[in-house]
C-alpha cells in the first residue's frame, strides 16, 4: 500500500501543472504605476540637479543616472502596458493606446534632454495612466 501511495504521489507531481486563470501574467495585485512614477520623479529631479549645478564631473555622472531611470521608467509602463492593461481596459478607455505612446515618447526623449518639462510631461502621463489604472482595479 505505501508503494502505491507513493506512486500515485509521484504520479501527481509529474502530471500537467494545474492552470491559474488571470487576465495577467499573475493575479492582480503585483502592478502598480507608482513604480514608472517614483524612477521619473528621479529623471525630473536629476534634470534639475544638474541645471543647478557648475561641476562638469556632476553633470556627467547626471547624465548616467538620468539614463538608466529612464530605462527604468520604461521598463515599468512595459510591464503595464504588455502585463496589466487589456482589450477590454482599451474598450473602457480608448485614450490609453495614446496615454502609453506619449509616456514612452517622453521616456525616450528624458533621455536626449535635460528640459524639466520632458519629465514634467512624462508625470503626467503616468499620473493619468495611475488614475485609469486604479479605476480598472476597482471595476
Amino acid at each position: 500500500m505505501r508503494i502505491a501511495n507513493r506512486l500515485l504521489n509521484l504520479a501527481d507531481r509529474l502530471s500537467a501543472p494545474k492552470s491559474a486563470h488571470a487576465h495577467c501574467d499573475l493575479p492582480c495585485g503585483v502592478y502598480d504605476p507608482a513604480q514608472a512614477r517614483v524612477e521619473a520623479d528621479s529623471v525630473k529631479a536629476i534634470m534639475e540637479k544638474s541645471a543647478a549645478s557648475d561641476d562638469a564631473y556632476f553633470k556627467e555622472r547626471a547624465i548616467v543616472i538620468k539614463e538608466q531611470r529612464a530605462a527604468e521608467v520604461n521598463h515599468h509602463l512595459d510591464i503595464l502596458w504588455y502585463q496589466y492593461f487589456t482589450p477590454a481596459h482599451l474598450e473602457q478607455y480608448p485614450q490609453l493606446h495614446d496615454l502609453f505612446w506619449k509616456a514612452k515618447k517622453a521616456t525616450s526623449q528624458a533621455k536626449r534632454t535635460n528640459d524639466v518639462a520632458v519629465a514634467q510631461g512624462l508625470l503626467d502621463s503616468i499620473a493619468e495612466i495611475d488614475r485609469i489604472f486604479w479605476e480598472t482595479k476597482r471595476g
